[in-house]
């Protein structure tokens, strides 16, 4: 695999892996993660996934910009894509309603869909964790059915609940705290994304797999979500 070396700052590197986002990228993205985190040791600052990128920031005081990319060469040669069991498996409930979710009805009817085939195609397949990104525990995570895939809101909402599930093109996501927000909203989660208490503060990771797991009103409530209904954007 040829890997292109981009200076991103004074302490920072852009690995670029390949040039076009795909869920195939994920094994390897990983597998690079955790051969440039062994490699570099203590000398590593930060290491950033991306879609098709890593982004690594190493200590200065530790290394020059040719050390850096030297470590880079020996950790990502010979790199072989990380076995399947590399990410976790998250199943998070969704209650997808027009009430909280605002976009439900409109998308169906603009792809000639029922409600009920929206809800089916887009809990009916797992999603990669490509990035984390916007927010605090804000995971883009694709592809969707391309039968959903749908541009962002012309005029984004000023107030996005917390919770809100949206899709963006073939990704989706879900807003961790209450935003600005274009994504077409199609229902809300009772999970909690961003945590202080969990490790990295965020529920997702890249490399992640996530189900969707559609469940009605009374159950999301009991698992703490907010009903607490959205307009559909003007």
């Amino acid at each position: 695999m040829k890997v292109g070396v981009e200076v991103a700052g004074i302490d920072c590197l852009t690995l670029r892996l390949f040039d076009v986002i795909d869920e195939a990228n994920v094994p390897w993205l990983l597998a690079a993660a955790q051969r440039l985190r062994a490699t570099f040791g203590a000398a590593l600052v930060e290491l950033v996934p991306s879609y098709t990128t890593l982004m690594l920031q190493y200590n200065l005081a530790q290394l020059d910009d040719a050390q850096a990319r030297a470590l880079c060469h020996e950790a990502l040669t010979g790199l072989e894509p990380a076995t399947a069991d590399s990410g976790r498996e998250l199943a998070l409930p969704v209650w997808y309603h027009p009430s909280v979710g605002p976009d439900l009805e409109p998308l169906a009817r603009q792809r000639g869909l029922s409600v009920d085939e929206v809800i089916a195609l887009h809990s009916g397949r797992a999603y990669s964790v490509f990035a984390l990104g916007f927010a605090p525990g804000f995971g883009f995570m694709g592809l969707v059915d391309p039968r959903l895939a749908s541009p962002r809101l012309a005029t984004p909402r000023q107030r996005v609940a917390a919770g809100s599930v949206g899709i963006a093109e073939r990704q989706t996501a879900i807003y961790p705290a209450v935003s600005p927000g274009g994504w077409n909203l199609v229902g809300r989660s009772p999970a909690r994304l961003f945590d202080p208490s969990l490790e990295g503060f965020s529920l997702l990771r890249p490399g992640d797999r996530v189900r969707f797991v559609p469940v009605q009103r009374d159950e999301f409530v009991r698992l703490g979500g907010d009903e607490t209904p959205m307009e559909a954007q003007a």
